[in-house]
């Protein structure tokens, strides 16, 4: 088995990297292949999008469930956003009110949530939907990561076919 060491010296796209995490599949358009970077940005966007609808907006809360929100970050500043969206709104009171619930262990205080918070398994499922979407967008950051930038040819432009 032979090895291609033409590839791998190639420098990596650590800025398509970058602006595929900022908007998923803006990496890859901005390599040059547009088409692959639409179609996964509206793939992961609507993945994430699915899950803050199935499971609502505390589905992404960095606080309570850390490990899952790591994963779910992987979608960029949306991921951030729900959440802060989580803290800022729903936790504080300022959508829904603030209703008792009893505590998990014994002589401990109730515990203030939002009218607004999930417990049922679509709060689960939409959890699972966001962070799946997060992993998805870090599998195509590493692939525009090493991706080869399409060769733009400059010499067909202002030529009439």
């Amino acid at each position: 088995m032979s090895h291609d060491s033409t590839h791998s010296d190639e420098p990596l796209n650590w800025g398509a990297a970058f602006f595929g995490w900022i908007v998923p599949g803006l990496g890859q358009v901005s390599i040059g292949h547009a088409r692959r970077g639409i179609l996964a940005g509206v793939g992961i966007l609507g993945l994430f999008l699915g899950g803050l609808l199935i499971g609502g907006v505390d589905c992404v809360d960095r606080h309570e469930d850390p490990l899952w929100f790591y994963a779910q970050a992987g979608s960029g500043p949306i991921a951030l956003a729900a959440d802060w969206a989580n803290s800022a709104l729903l936790k504080t009171g300022k959508v829904g009110e603030l209703v008792e619930t009893p505590s998990s262990m014994p002589r401990a205080a109730p515990m203030l949530v939002s009218s607004f918070k999930t417990v049922t398994p679509a709060n689960e499922i939409g959890t699972l939907y966001c962070a799946l979407a997060g992993l998805m967008n870090l599998v195509v950051i590493f692939d525009a990561l090493k991706r080869r930038p399409l060769e733009r040819d400059d010499s067909t432009k202002g030529h009439a076919r």
